[in-house]
């Protein structure tokens, strides 16, 4: 899945440590994240979407295959 979560992560200037810490888990995670490597829990993608304060869409790009 694709996301803009890099993008948007520099834009508020915070570090992937930063962004990890708030949303509790750990540096790896968002690294992955960003890299579309994995695919977060709902849970996740709620607290990422209200973190900035978007819609889960316009974060997250779904793309059937």
């Amino acid at each position: 899945m694709k996301n803009n979560l890099e993008k948007l992560r520099k834009e508020k200037g915070i570090k992937q440590e930063e962004l990890a810490l708030a949303m509790e888990v750990s540096r790896q995670t968002i690294s992955s994240l960003e890299s579309g490597k994995y695919n977060p829990s709902i849970l996740l993608a709620f607290k990422l979407a209200k973190f900035f304060e978007m819609s889960i869409e316009e974060i997250f790009i779904f793309e059937e295959d």
